[in-house]
């Protein structure tokens, strides 16, 4: 990994001395989200002032990305770059100490308190804040602060898009509220592929009875004892799905299903959004759908 990043950073150069000189228009700030559900809640509140680039392609997962070399030259050229933080993009430190400390970077995250994952193994604590709406809200907040900073004389327009968008997502948050309602507390129950889903559970009020990965990264692989006491906990609980996040291999959560007899729940939009045009092209749609699914599959 350590040879590979060194590598990543030689063609940053490489990349950056063929870059012609009109690529960029003068004065435009070049803002880069890593996630691409991070790049639509930024761009809401740069509004038509800022264009904001996604880093990360739609569909692949934060917690095992490899950078590209282009990834490397964003990265590296970029005015404002912003992170989810808590250690979700745990490639992108050895990029920045190579890049120069030109990039404003911004952890949307900061200033949240983040859980801890029931085996310790991420010290930084649960980065999975965005799947509670609310806590967009600090992320919106951080955004318009950064955003303001860069660029003074757009404040005004980042303080009113960012006052419009955490109206959106007071809205986002009512609404999930009225529809969790329609299952009963006792069935709010979810087994999840990896421990994605805590605090959207904290706030809507469901148990996690455990995930097929116990960790909150996705790159861990569960042990034989690990999986046998999963369908112990989801025999026990009468818990009536499991529920996969795109991009997932299905199989052991098929085999599980196959043992205790309940059904599996595909393609949950959490890491990323959908291409443009699908179910889940916002972050807000991102949410809807994947309550609109949880909702479904166990009133």
């Amino acid at each position: 990994m350590k040879r590979f990043i060194s590598n990543l950073v030689i063609l940053v150069f490489l990349l950056n001395s063929c870059q012609p000189a009109a690529s960029q228009t003068p004065g435009l700030l070049r803002i880069l989200a890593v996630e691409s559900f991070l790049a639509d809640i930024a761009r809401n509140v740069a509004g038509d002032r800022l264009a904001v680039e996604s880093l990360i392609p739609v569909d692949a997962d934060p917690h095992a990305y490899q950078p590209t070399p282009q990834d490397a030259a964003k990265i590296a050229n970029a005015d404002v770059l912003i992170i989810n933080g808590a250690n979700l993009e745990a490639f992108i430190a050895p990029i920045l100490q190579n890049a120069g400390g030109k990039q404003q970077v911004i952890s949307a995250s900061a200033g949240l308190t983040a859980r801890q994952d029931s085996t310790g193994d991420h010290p930084e604590g649960d980065p999975h804040f965005w799947l509670d709406p609310n806590n967009v809200i600090k992320y919106v907040e951080n955004i318009r602060d950064a955003f303001s900073q860069a660029d003074p004389a757009g404040s005004p327009v980042y303080v009113a898009n960012a006052q419009k968008y955490i109206g959106d997502l007071l809205s986002l948050d009512s609404w999930i509220n009225s529809q969790v309602r329609n299952v009963p507390q006792a069935q709010r129950l979810l087994v999840t592929n990896h421990e994605t889903f805590g605090y959207f559970a904290e706030r809507y009020g469901f148990t996690i009875i455990g995930a097929i990965v116990p960790s909150i990264t996705s790159g861990a692989a569960p042990s034989a004892h690990e999986l046998a006491a999963l369908i112990n906990q989801i025999r026990s609980s009468g818990a009536p799905a499991i529920f996969l996040e795109t991009g997932t291999n299905p199989q052991m959560a098929d085999q599980i299903a196959s043992e205790t007899g309940v059904k599996v729940v595909s393609n949950l939009y959490t890491h990323s959004l959908s291409f443009p045009g699908g179910p889940a092209a916002t972050y807000i749609d991102m949410m809807k759908y994947d309550v609109t699914a949880i909702v479904e599959a166990l009133k």
